[in-house]
């Protein structure tokens, strides 16, 4: 596994478009000293960004937030799932690709080269915040993992589980100074087309898109 510089520049241009299969290591989630209470108060939805770079340590803390693992030995994350099935897949649209993250490794994986942060706007019904934001985080789905176990009542868990991710994506990034809002107004095929999810034997279904950003100033 590479090593992802600590540059922006380079985390996001240094996966080589020929080998997809590349994995890339992300730095050590940060630790803010912002209290859960302050994080809550100050969140709200941001709509409006600057051009303002992340930085690599940012992203890393956001994916980690996502999904991260929080227990090396039973590998619980960050989010709690319904019977530990662990449905959630979660991918990065950057300006310079598409990315899977692997919670395990804490890792990405380049998926597609190029910015594909305007097509990604458009199968969001033209809103701007997406197309704006320096990146979004999507949530995803492989609903066979809980319906294996549930049955008819796993979308209802599932549903559940991205709502509890999103939220820790939401308020990680108040604490990171950074803004976001949740968007579920999407054309799922779009989406899907767009990640080149496996709707067909894995079941897998776009849920969440949330961009993120640093916010602009007034």
């Amino acid at each position: 596994m590479k090593i992802l510089p600590l540059l922006l520049v380079m985390l996001f241009m240094a996966c080589p478009g020929d080998n997809m299969s590349d994995s890339y290591s992300l730095p050590e989630p940060l630790k803010t000293d912002r209290p859960i209470e302050e994080c809550l108060s100050k969140r709200r939805s941001v709509r409006f960004f600057s051009e303002d770079t992340l930085t690599p340590e940012q992203v890393s803390t956001l994916l980690w937030a996502a999904q991260g693992i929080t227990d090396e030995k039973r590998g619980f994350r960050t989010a709690p799932s319904a019977g530990a099935t662990y449905p959630l897949e979660v991918y990065l649209v950057a300006p310079h690709g598409i990315f899977q993250y692997n919670p395990q490794e804490h890792s990405l994986s380049l998926k597609k080269a190029g910015d594909y942060r305007p097509e990604l706007e458009k199968a969001c019904l033209g809103q701007p915040s997406v197309g704006k934001a320096y990146i979004s985080i999507i949530l995803t789905a492989v609903t066979g993992r809980t319906s294996s176990k549930y049955g008819e009542r796993a979308m209802r868990y599932i549903w559940l589980e991205a709502g509890h991710s999103a939220q820790n994506v939401l308020l990680e990034a108040t604490a990171l100074g950074l803004g976001a809002v949740p968007v579920g107004a999407f054309n799922d095929d779009a989406v899907s087309k767009l990640l080149e999810l496996d709707s067909f034997t894995s079941n897998s279904i776009p849920l969440y898109v949330i961009p993120v950003g640093v916010p602009l100033k007034k």
